[in-house]
């Protein structure tokens, strides 16, 4: 096996939607040739005119030439066979986040390409191991999870499987540095590490709604102004779909075996049944009609304060929770949440900042006023206060 994958190893890419297309732009910019595989056709052509479009921005602003756009779109080829895809020394599947689909493409792709290739799923949530396991040779097969929009976000999860080799996972994740992106390692359990240490982001945020302390606006208002956050919690669901993060919510919690922590919540439940998904469909959290009003919020520095420091503790203990259970390195965990959903300081460096005594003890006050077990502190968390330790020295 060759050690590392050059520049001119063709790269294949399965699904021509925004992930797929972003991938496909991020590749050919690095200098591969690329395929880009849909079973749709339409989809290929729109992707097609969509990256006409990118690119021809990127040359108004300066930040390419008319050449160099020309090499871009040159060296992506859209297939409309999978059969096309037989030299690629990497494909990365990009489609719809159903297993069984998944699973059925790379049984195809097996028969298809070179003993060589790497195959690689970018999916969000789904087990790694359950998605390679179809394979023949799943030691070939890892998560290489971009996050959206792909060319512009610098953060990549890569995710060898139980089954994959140490090889395949080093020379992935050499490759997608070389693309200039930033990885981190993250072990193969529910959500990897982003989403799974930010379901308190959302989740938190709507039991805060659910019990009357404080409207989305005014939670959003806090999470931005008091907290630091790009975008608060009903915002960024409006944005990212109100349906998606639903589904990443129930994906999570039942692949956690109805862990508590990651219950999902009526409010969800209840505006993707009437399809008030977000922005795409007009109305979520928000009305975002012509003419709708936006509401108020509630500028009290004193609430603000306190919806803040509840979100922020759970969101803490979740990421203490991703290193106890060896899912990813403290500094991983902390790089994904800053450079993967723009967090304004890694959690575990904040937990710093804030004492890790103080996070236990409003953990502790939680779980007493509530009695659930949403609320417990990590083990970790106990350990370090007992200990008086820190996650980092300075």
């Amino acid at each position: 096996m060759k050690e590392s994958i050059s520049s001119n190893t063709p790269i294949g890419v399965i699904g021509a939607g925004t992930m797929g297309s972003g991938i496909c732009q991020i590749a050919a910019t690095h200098g591969h040739p690329v395929r880009l595989y849909d079973s749709y056709p339409e989809a290929a052509e729109k992707a097609q005119q969509k990256l006409e479009k990118i690119l021809a921005r990127l040359v108004e602003k300066g930040r390419m030439s008319e050449g160099q756009k020309e090499q871009i779109q040159g060296r992506i080829e859209y297939v409309s066979s999978l059969d096309k895809l037989h030299d690629c020394g990497l494909i990365i599947e990009a489609i719809i986040e159903n297993a069984e689909i998944k699973q059925k493409v790379f049984s195809q792709l097996e028969s298809i390409v070179s003993f060589d290739c790497i195959l690689a799923s970018n999916t969000s949530s789904l087990s790694i191991a359950s998605l390679g396991g179809v394979c023949k040779k799943p030691e070939r097969f890892l998560g290489i999870h971009f996050f959206n929009p792909a060319p512009l976000m610098p953060l990549v999860e890569i995710i060898p499987g139980i089954a994959t080799d140490p090889e395949i996972t080093k020379k992935s994740r050499k490759l997608i540095n070389d693309w200039g992106k930033t990885t981190v390692l993250a072990k193969d359990t529910p959500g990897f590490i982003v989403n799974r240490v930010a379901r308190p982001f959302y989740g938190e945020a709507i039991r805060i709604l659910e019990e009357g302390i404080a409207d989305s606006a005014t939670i959003d208002w806090a999470m931005r102004e008091i907290g630091g956050f790009r975008m608060g919690p009903f915002q960024l669901m409006d944005f990212i779909g109100n349906d998606i993060n639903y589904e990443v919510t129930m994906t999570v919690f039942e692949a956690f075996f109805y862990d508590p922590r990651f219950k999902p919540s009526f409010t969800q439940k209840r505006l993707v049944e009437a399809k008030r998904l977000g922005r795409k469909s007009g109305q979520g959290y928000y009305d975002y009609r012509e003419g709708a009003i936006l509401p108020e919020p509630q500028k009290d520095s004193g609430l603000g304060q306190e919806i803040f420091s509840r979100i922020l503790v759970m969101l803490i203990n979740e990421a203490i929770d991703a290193v106890f259970l060896n899912v990813a390195s403290k500094e991983d965990v902390d790089l994904a949440m800053t450079k993967g959903v723009n967090y304004p300081k890694g959690l575990l460096h904040w937990a710093d900042e804030l004492g890790l005594e103080n996070v236990l003890q409003q953990l502790e006050n939680l779980q007493e006023e509530y009695g659930e077990d949403r609320y417990r502190p990590n083990p970790l968390l106990k350990r370090m206060v007992r200990q008086q330790k820190k996650f980092y020295s300075s």
